[in-house]
């Protein structure tokens, strides 16, 4: 039976999440076409351990709530007393020094299409959200395609936002219901990263080769942007994206190559970007690079599936995740984390927490450009059913989100 079934049969709803389409668990031939493409980007260079260690690790998981399938958790820079949990349906909800306040933040129920990899994804709050209000959200309309929108905060009152205050910023069409992407965030340049899939189905099946390798496309890709109003357009391309000013390619366009980033990450102490990118039947990867150096990166999706030959097809400058996880060993869909930088957890320090949505395991290693060390299942922690996302609040708590409900903090025993 393909993995997607299998899956949705399972968990019923999200299954795989941001993971995969109706036959992306079928297993696939590399199609015949001249050899042009490059050559394998060479295996990660990982530690990884597969059995479950049995010391305590002194770290443990702090229930702060239980929400309706919760799917990101995050905070507005500097505020040390909010955390903000998205609900897949189309409500953002406000836990206050702990405590759940009664009234959402933001309700967008009537604008969302939610169910299975659709719904209300992520918020991300600007820099400068102390002053100016503003914060952009990532939904799918009514129609089944992405937009980010942005909102202002209630002046008067710090726990509602004013929902009146939207205003369009980017709509990337989808052409499947599947492989959505769905995450912002802001970055250590202050601009905004936006995280979309290839636009679904299996073997990133639209157009000749694929959105992900399609420059002319805004799938498959992260993309920078900065969000606020310049004149008459809704938002502004940074000069210094790698492909401004390239005929046919969209200037938006910060890094390629990507089947499904659902969940990516900036660690807040060096810059480094990571991205958890969702496989299809065989490979889960997270991506890696240094702050800036992730510019113009071609991470070689539909050509390799990790480092695994997908398609003989080219894959210009094609780089390698620094981590993989196998579909044989219980993986279906990656769900990508933070490096850790809790003074409070010092048993995590520096390493980066992740894991998989039905492995439920939480994982942590060490990155470092073009390596990872030192993976291996985070001891003495139970697994965590439909494990859909991680955040972090402005004090650098991590935090980890079930879809069947319950958020944890990550803390030290």
């Amino acid at each position: 039976m393909p993995r997607a079934v299998v899956v949705f049969l399972s968990l019923a709803v999200l299954a795989g999440l941001a993971a995969c389409g109706s036959d992306d668990g079928v297993a696939q031939t590399a199609r015949a076409a001249p050899s042009t493409a490059v050559a394998q980007p060479p295996a990660p260079q990982t530690t990884t351990t597969n059995a479950r260690p049995a010391a305590a690790s002194g770290v443990r998981l702090v229930s702060v709530g239980r929400f309706n399938s919760p799917v990101y958790v995050t905070a507005p820079p500097g505020d040390r007393r909010r955390a903000f949990v998205v609900e897949q349906s189309g409500v953002v909800r406000v836990l206050r020094a702990g405590r759940r306040v009664a009234r959402p933040f933001l309700d967008i129920r009537s604008r969302v299409t939610a169910g299975g990899e659709q719904g209300l994804l992520s918020i991300a709050f600007a820099p400068d959200y102390a002053t100016t209000r503003r914060f952009y959200v990532n939904y799918t309309d009514r129609a089944g395609d992405q937009r980010v929108v942005e909102y202002r905060r209630s002046a008067a009152n710090p726990d509602r936002a004013l929902a009146d205050s939207a205003r369009l910023v980017l709509i990337y069409r989808q052409p499947e219901a599947n492989h959505n992407g769905g995450l912002i965030a802001f970055g250590p340049d202050r601009l905004l990263y936006i995280g979309t899939g290839d636009g679904g189905g299996a073997n990133d099946q639209h157009g000749e080769r694929g959105n992900a390798q399609d420059l002319g496309s805004l799938l498959g890709k992260m993309l920078r942007i900065d969000p606020r109003r310049t004149g008459s357009r809704p938002y502004r391309v940074p000069p210094s994206n790698p492909f401004v000013g390239r005929s046919g390619a969209r200037p938006e366009i910060y890094s390629y190559g990507l089947r499904n980033p659902w969940r990516f990450s900036f660690d807040r102490r060096t810059g480094d970007l990571s991205i958890g990118d969702v496989g299809q039947g065989a490979r889960e990867e997270i991506n890696f690079a240094r702050r800036g150096a992730a510019r113009g990166v071609n991470y070689g999706w539909r050509p390799f599936e990790g480092t695994r030959r997908n398609f003989d097809e080219p894959a210009p400058g094609a780089v390698a995740p620094v981590l993989e996880l196998r579909h044989e060993d219980g993986n279906c869909s990656i769900t990508g984390g933070y490096v850790v930088r809790d003074g409070g957890v010092p048993a995590l320090a520096g390493r980066y927490v992740y894991g998989d949505f039905c492995a439920g395991r939480l994982r942590s290693a060490t990155l470092s450009a073009g390596s990872a060390s030192g993976d291996r299942v985070v001891p003495g922690l139970p697994r965590v059913q439909q494990l859909s996302s991680f955040g972090e609040d402005a004090r650098g708590r991590v935090y980890v989100v079930s879809l069947s409900g319950p958020v944890y903090r990550i803390a030290s025993r």
